[in-house]
């Protein structure tokens, strides 16, 4: 199995069943590399994509810019998913899928991903439930921006984070590498960089995390969740029956 396909599958595995043909179905899979640099646009807001964009190293990020500049980040992406892959069906873009941080990525064509679903039905219900995670983490989203204080939302994006490093074995004993800049996390939280460097500073006074260099260590990992509402129910994090 090429590195590729590999992050590929130790995702979907982690809320879907697959068999070993499945696997080897996707191990199949033509997939292109690309590097890409921090704060590059891969596919930008009317844009007509043929390919699919699988994430395999780095962070990556769906945005929208409105009229007078101002950028509000939709949604983070991690090493495994396919951030653009309702663009399958919906034909042309209406967001921007930028990359965080320096990012390897794979590029896969729409038709190799169709081929592939009506191929393997397992497949194809996988890349469903997938869209349909997306979904309940953007309602998330949309809660934490919208509904709690600043530093509850950082506390809620800090343990979401976590858990969807952990969950695919890039985080462990409550640290995890996020190298973000506070602008970026200000565009996740809805807040000035400035006020995100408040929020940090408190968050380190209250003894819930340390932060260095763009790696986060939770120091007290229960009261972080109590203290932004967090529960993982929403990111769907086992297979179903």
């Amino acid at each position: 199995m090429t590195a590729l396909a590999a992050a590929l599958v130790t995702k979907l595995k982690v809320s879907n069943n697959l068999s070993e043909d499945d696997v080897q179905a996707i191990e199949a899979l033509p997939i292109r590399r690309r590097d890409l640099e921090a704060q590059q646009r891969i596919v930008a807001d009317g844009d007509r994509p043929t390919d699919c964009c699988l994430l395999f190293s780095g962070f990556a990020y769906r945005a929208k810019t409105i009229i007078d500049g101002r950028r509000q980040v939709l949604s983070l992406h991690i090493p495994g998913e396919i951030p653009d892959m309702q663009s399958l069906h919906l034909h042309v873009m209406d967001h921007d899928l930028i990359m965080m941080t320096p990012c390897v990525v794979g590029l896969i064509s729409h038709d190799a991903v169709k081929a592939l679903g009506r191929a393997q039905p397992a497949v194809a219900d996988a890349f469903w439930r997938e869209t349909l995670i997306d979904a309940a983490i953007f309602r998330e989203w949309i809660v934490n921006v919208g509904a709690r204080p600043a530093n509850a939302r950082l506390a809620h994006l800090l343990m979401e984070l976590y858990r969807r490093l952990e969950v695919i074995g890039q985080a462990k004993d409550d640290e995890f590498v996020f190298p973000i800049t506070q602008a970026d996390l200000g565009d996740c939280l809805g807040l000035s960089a400035v006020h995100v460097n408040r929020v940090l500073q408190e968050l380190r006074r209250e003894g819930f995390v340390e932060v260095q260099r763009g790696r986060f260590r939770i120091l007290e990992r229960a009261k972080l969740e109590a203290f932004g509402s967090f529960e993982d129910g929403y990111l769907h994090l086992k297979p179903t029956s």
